[in-house]
């Protein structure tokens, strides 16, 4: 069965199997969408950006907001905060923010009324943590050990990443920003890429860089930072990028795991200051899964998060979000039900002057999901003129396979997990251009992505070229890597074929038009669907009757296969009719061939 889509945010999209060990996931707000049930069980201007010390004590009632000034010296304004009622809890000079707590009920308005403040906005509809005045430190997990094996996964191969690590793994001088719930740095396939120098807590909205203060206090930043830059090590995964360095920035606060603005104005400041080439945002600024500009505090929490992004990409660093997980057009937004999503959420309308922030400030990239053979993922959230590229995010028994906190690996789906395969793309252009600039570098993105057609659906207008479902097209990791994309023919099956226990099945595919043999290198992509592929045997069968196998009873108790194989089929006529056989040879688990295909 496939699971459910839970309510929550962008950020947790699908669940995840986790390897020996099902996990429970909070049901935090991340980028405005909504999350998938696992499905298997399983210098500057942050030195300008002054903290001046906490409050002693927290009491109940405390409040957060962002008080907006002109950028530069805001000590006046600092001074008046203190003068009616509240305290500064961290400042941004740079961009003239100041996040103050109080627990008037007056304070908002009075500041309002003080000389030299533009803006002022409430952040939360709930209380500031008492948390937030002595933080804990994230769990450091023990670490769990993984046999020897890396496949191809169907993301991967989708967008070419498998290719183009044979040109470029990345540079270790492009550090990409994790902008998350955290990042488990002692992972074995992230530990050796990891930037902890660089790494944070922006929880709360002031930089915390005591040691370990970035880790995950869920899942969801780890299994990121895996699909980004997993080592190519011969463990578990490889990431889009695995020769660039990954930096923590954890937004997320423990417990609620949602990510309040001053924790983002936080997080995109030390992005500009500590060199983040992208950044990856794969949440929605809580509580608003919106935020409309005709309500105060909401339009203090665009203006301090726009300036904050403004000031990041005018240090370098191109920023990267998830366009959502509500099937939801951004391009015609009438109504907003989720939010605030931390205290009680109401249903009001909205216009399209509303925004989900930061996908939808000017400069960032907003990404939409696809699932496996390039269709529209049905969760992802869409609109003509706000998607700007597509990657795999995963659908229904397709997930993302990456990594988990404690050494573990498994799977979810979202724009979550498309994001991150769209910032390792923007790593690998980053590394073959060093010096480009974040506009030259959206521009690479949005020319190296292939185009994908509308489907049969009403809601997707525009062209072939750019549209509402997958704006620029799909992401090509091996044209980032500058590589000359193969001219072969593809060809491809997306018929189910059920496999049942103790059977043998075929899967036929039609080759036409190819002159001669087929390659050397003839590349075969599987996607089988089955709960025990220890009990599989997968050959490829040339028109001539000859087999090739591809996979032999290896795997045990793992599901499902998602790789590309590569085959001599150069003694083999290509024109003629191939198959997929599958033969099941045990009882107890069936499945079904989801797709496959051959590039010539």
């Amino acid at each position: 069965m496939i699971p459910p889509i839970s309510r929550r945010p962008r950020r947790f999209l699908v669940g995840a199997a986790a390897l020996g060990a099902a996990l429970t996931f909070a049901a935090p707000a991340l980028a405005s969408t909504q999350p998938v049930a696992p499905a298997k069980p399983a210098a500057p201007a942050h030195a300008a950006a002054k903290a001046p010390a906490r409050s002693a004590a927290w009491v109940a009632g405390t409040r957060a907001y962002l008080v907006i000034t002109a950028p530069g010296d805001t000590s006046a304004v600092r001074s008046a905060v203190t003068a009616n009622g509240g305290t500064v809890f961290s400042s941004f000079d740079a961009i003239g923010v100041v996040v103050a707590h109080s627990a008037s009920g007056t304070f908002a308005a009075t500041m309002r009324g003080v000389s030299g403040v533009q803006q002022v906005g409430a952040t939360r509809t709930s209380d500031v943590p008492a948390d937030a005045y002595n933080p804990a430190l994230p769990a450091n997990p023990a670490q769990s050990t993984t046999p020897t094996g890396e496949p191809v996964r169907w993301d991967m191969s989708q967008i070419k990443a498998d290719q183009a690590w044979a040109v470029s793994t990345g540079s270790a001088s492009v550090k990409v920003g994790i902008l998350d719930t955290g990042v488990d740095d002692q992972h074995q396939d992230l530990a050796a890429n990891f930037d902890a120098a660089d790494s944070v807590s922006c929880a709360y909205g002031k930089p915390d860089t005591r040691a370990g203060a970035w880790r995950d206090v869920d899942s969801h930043g780890t299994h990121v930072a895996g699909t980004i830059a997993a080592a190519k090590n011969g463990k578990g995964v490889v990431g889009v990028a695995p020769g660039v360095k990954i930096a923590s920035v954890r937004l997320a606060e423990p417990t609620s795991t949602l990510f309040y603005a001053e924790n983002t104005v936080c997080g995109l400041v030390w992005a500009g200051d500590h060199g983040f080439k992208v950044t990856n945002n794969s949440y929605y600024t809580d509580p608003w899964q919106f935020n409309c500009p005709d309500n105060a505090d909401q339009a203090a929490i665009i203006e301090g998060v726009r300036r904050a992004q403004e000031y990041a990409e005018g240090k370098g660093s191109l920023q990267v979000a998830a366009a959502g997980n509500s099937d939801y057009d951004l391009a015609n937004k009438t109504t907003d039900t989720e939010s605030p999503n931390d205290s009680t959420p109401t249903s009001r309308r909205i216009t399209n002057a509303c925004l989900d922030i930061p996908t939808e400030l000017p400069g960032v990239v907003t990404v939409s999901a696809m699932g496996s053979g390039n269709v529209k993922a049905s969760y992802s959230n869409f609109g003509d003129g706000v998607i700007d590229v597509a990657a795999p995010g995963g659908d229904g028994s397709n997930g993302v396979y990456s990594t988990l906190p404690g050494g573990k690996y498994g799977t979810k789906s979202g724009t979550s997990m498309a994001s991150p395969h769209v910032v390792g793309v923007a790593a690998l252009l980053a590394s073959a251009n060093p010096g480009i600039t974040p506009a030259q570098l959206r521009d690479k993105l949005a020319v190296q992505a292939n185009d994908v057609a509308c489907p049969s659906d009403s809601r997707c207008t525009g062209t072939t070229a750019k549209n509402a479902f997958f704006g620029e097209g799909q992401v090509d990791a091996l044209k980032a890597v500058g590589a000359t994309v193969p001219t072969g023919k593809y060809f491809e099956n997306t018929a189910d074929v059920a496999i049942g226990d103790n059977t043998t099945v075929e899967s036929p595919l039609a080759v036409t038009g190819v002159t001669g043999n087929a390659p050397a290198a003839l590349k075969v992509g599987v996607n089988i669907v089955h709960t025990y592929i220890g009990d599989l045997k997968v050959d490829l069968v040339a028109p001539d009757g000859t087999v090739y196998t591809l996979h032999n009873h290896t795997g045990g108790s793992a599901d499902d296969i998602h790789q590309t194989y590569t085959v001599d089929a150069s003694a083999r006529v290509a024109n003629g009719t191939w198959k997929l056989r599958v033969n099941d040879n045990a009882a107890g688990d069936t499945g079904r061939i989801d797709s496959w295909n051959l590039t010539f």
